[in-house]
Protein backbone atom coordinates (compact mmCIF):
# COMPACT_ATOMS: atom_id res chain seq x y z
CA UNK A 1 0.00 0.00 0.00
CA UNK A 2 1.20 3.33 -0.99
CA UNK A 3 1.76 5.76 1.84
CA UNK A 4 -0.06 9.57 1.48
CA UNK A 5 3.63 11.12 1.76
CA UNK A 6 6.95 10.84 0.25
CA UNK A 7 10.02 11.25 1.92
CA UNK A 8 12.34 13.36 0.11
CA UNK A 9 15.17 16.05 1.12
CA UNK A 10 13.94 19.16 2.74
CA UNK A 11 14.31 22.32 0.14
CA UNK A 12 14.16 25.99 1.80
CA UNK A 13 10.50 26.62 0.77
CA UNK A 14 9.19 23.93 3.04
CA UNK A 15 10.83 26.13 6.22
CA UNK A 16 7.77 27.58 7.11
CA UNK A 17 5.82 24.64 7.48
CA UNK A 18 9.08 23.04 9.14
CA UNK A 19 9.26 25.34 11.66
CA UNK A 20 5.52 24.96 12.37
CA UNK A 21 5.55 22.22 13.22
CA UNK A 22 8.79 22.80 15.53
CA UNK A 23 6.76 25.61 17.46
CA UNK A 24 4.06 23.10 17.85
CA UNK A 25 6.04 20.66 19.48
CA UNK A 26 7.39 23.02 21.71
CA UNK A 27 4.33 24.83 22.94
CA UNK A 28 2.41 21.45 23.24
CA UNK A 29 4.95 18.64 24.24
CA UNK A 30 8.00 17.62 26.16
CA UNK A 31 9.71 16.38 22.97
CA UNK A 32 11.96 19.54 22.98
CA UNK A 33 13.26 20.11 25.99
CA UNK A 34 12.73 24.56 25.28
CA UNK A 35 9.88 27.13 25.58
CA UNK A 36 11.62 29.41 23.56
CA UNK A 37 9.76 29.04 19.64
CA UNK A 38 11.94 29.45 17.12
CA UNK A 39 11.86 32.24 13.86
CA UNK A 40 11.87 31.75 9.87
CA UNK A 41 15.82 33.04 10.50
CA UNK A 42 16.59 30.92 12.60
CA UNK A 43 14.84 27.60 10.83
CA UNK A 44 17.08 29.20 8.17
CA UNK A 45 20.43 29.13 9.79
CA UNK A 46 20.00 25.79 11.77
CA UNK A 47 18.82 24.56 7.88
CA UNK A 48 22.10 26.06 6.02
CA UNK A 49 24.29 24.95 9.13
CA UNK A 50 22.85 21.48 8.42
CA UNK A 51 23.36 21.27 4.47
CA UNK A 52 27.07 23.23 4.83
CA UNK A 53 27.99 20.46 7.76
CA UNK A 54 27.02 17.50 5.05
CA UNK A 55 24.04 16.09 7.26
CA UNK A 56 21.03 15.83 5.93
CA UNK A 57 17.03 17.40 6.68
CA UNK A 58 14.04 15.61 5.04
CA UNK A 59 10.59 16.17 5.06
CA UNK A 60 8.00 13.89 4.45
CA UNK A 61 5.18 16.12 2.48
CA UNK A 62 2.01 15.05 1.13
CA UNK A 63 -0.72 16.97 -0.96
CA UNK A 64 -1.16 18.61 2.38
CA UNK A 65 2.43 19.95 2.31
CA UNK A 66 5.15 19.04 4.55
CA UNK A 67 3.93 16.78 7.51
CA UNK A 68 7.14 16.03 9.29
CA UNK A 69 10.61 16.20 9.20
CA UNK A 70 14.08 15.01 10.44
CA UNK A 71 17.52 14.90 10.59
CA UNK A 72 20.51 14.04 12.18
CA UNK A 73 24.25 16.10 13.27
CA UNK A 74 27.00 15.65 15.44
CA UNK A 75 26.68 13.49 19.15
CA UNK A 76 29.61 15.38 20.39
CA UNK A 77 32.19 17.07 18.56
CA UNK A 78 35.64 15.53 19.38
CA UNK A 79 37.48 13.41 16.52
CA UNK A 80 36.51 10.01 18.45
CA UNK A 81 32.63 10.63 17.69
CA UNK A 82 32.70 11.41 14.17
CA UNK A 83 30.57 7.66 12.99
CA UNK A 84 28.17 8.64 15.80
CA UNK A 85 24.90 11.03 15.45
CA UNK A 86 22.23 12.27 17.30
CA UNK A 87 18.90 12.37 15.26
CA UNK A 88 15.71 14.24 15.61
CA UNK A 89 12.30 13.82 13.71
CA UNK A 90 8.89 15.72 14.59
CA UNK A 91 5.95 15.41 13.34
CA UNK A 92 2.86 17.51 12.51
CA UNK A 93 0.36 17.29 15.21
CA UNK A 94 -2.64 16.11 13.07
CA UNK A 95 -0.49 13.43 10.90
CA UNK A 96 0.94 11.59 14.41
CA UNK A 97 0.27 7.74 14.40
CA UNK A 98 0.01 7.15 10.99
CA UNK A 99 3.77 5.73 10.10
CA UNK A 100 5.11 9.24 9.43
CA UNK A 101 8.01 9.28 12.05
CA UNK A 102 8.57 5.90 11.32
CA UNK A 103 9.25 6.44 7.71
CA UNK A 104 12.11 9.35 8.79
CA UNK A 105 13.61 7.43 10.98
CA UNK A 106 14.08 4.66 8.84
CA UNK A 107 15.23 7.25 5.96
CA UNK A 108 17.41 8.45 9.12
CA UNK A 109 19.28 5.32 9.36
CA UNK A 110 19.63 4.86 5.82
CA UNK A 111 21.66 8.50 5.41
CA UNK A 112 23.61 7.29 7.97
CA UNK A 113 24.45 3.93 6.94
CA UNK A 114 25.26 5.17 3.26
CA UNK A 115 27.60 8.20 5.19
CA UNK A 116 29.50 5.77 7.35
CA UNK A 117 28.50 6.22 10.58
CA UNK A 118 28.39 3.48 12.81
CA UNK A 119 25.30 4.32 15.67
CA UNK A 120 22.74 6.76 15.31
CA UNK A 121 21.65 7.75 19.04
CA UNK A 122 18.01 9.77 19.90
CA UNK A 123 17.60 11.78 23.13
CA UNK A 124 14.08 11.03 24.05
CA UNK A 125 11.49 12.73 27.20
CA UNK A 126 12.08 9.61 29.55
CA UNK A 127 7.95 9.33 29.84
CA UNK A 128 7.12 9.90 25.62
CA UNK A 129 6.18 6.19 25.46
CA UNK A 130 4.99 6.37 22.12
CA UNK A 131 8.90 7.60 20.75
CA UNK A 132 10.68 5.02 22.88
CA UNK A 133 7.95 2.65 21.51
CA UNK A 134 8.52 3.38 18.09
CA UNK A 135 12.49 3.43 18.62
CA UNK A 136 12.55 0.19 20.19
CA UNK A 137 10.54 -1.30 17.06
CA UNK A 138 13.29 0.61 14.47
CA UNK A 139 15.96 -1.38 16.69
CA UNK A 140 17.48 1.07 18.87
CA UNK A 141 18.03 -0.04 22.57
CA UNK A 142 18.24 2.09 25.82
CA UNK A 143 21.64 2.91 26.28
CA UNK A 144 21.10 5.52 29.92
CA UNK A 145 19.26 8.26 31.42
CA UNK A 146 19.75 11.04 32.99
CA UNK A 147 17.80 12.39 36.18
CA UNK A 148 15.74 16.18 36.22
CA UNK A 149 18.45 17.34 33.34
CA UNK A 150 15.65 19.64 32.00
CA UNK A 151 12.76 22.09 33.55
CA UNK A 152 9.54 22.35 31.40
CA UNK A 153 6.05 23.21 31.99
CA UNK A 154 6.61 22.98 36.07
CA UNK A 155 8.07 19.62 36.13
CA UNK A 156 11.48 17.96 36.15
CA UNK A 157 12.21 15.94 32.67
CA UNK A 158 14.34 12.62 32.40
CA UNK A 159 16.18 12.32 29.45
CA UNK A 160 16.29 8.93 27.89
CA UNK A 161 19.41 7.76 25.36
CA UNK A 162 18.40 5.37 22.65
CA UNK A 163 21.25 3.93 20.14
CA UNK A 164 20.74 1.74 17.67
CA UNK A 165 23.98 0.75 15.60
CA UNK A 166 24.27 0.52 11.72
Amino acid sequence: MSRPFQVAAAVPAQLPEIRDIYNEVIRNSTAVFSDIEVTLENRKEWFDAKTAAGFPVLVAAGPGGVVGFGTFGEFRSWPGYRFSVEHSVHVRADCRGRGVGRALVAALLEEAARMHKHTMIGGIDAQNVTSISLHEKLGFKPAGELREVAFKFGRWLDLKFMQRLI
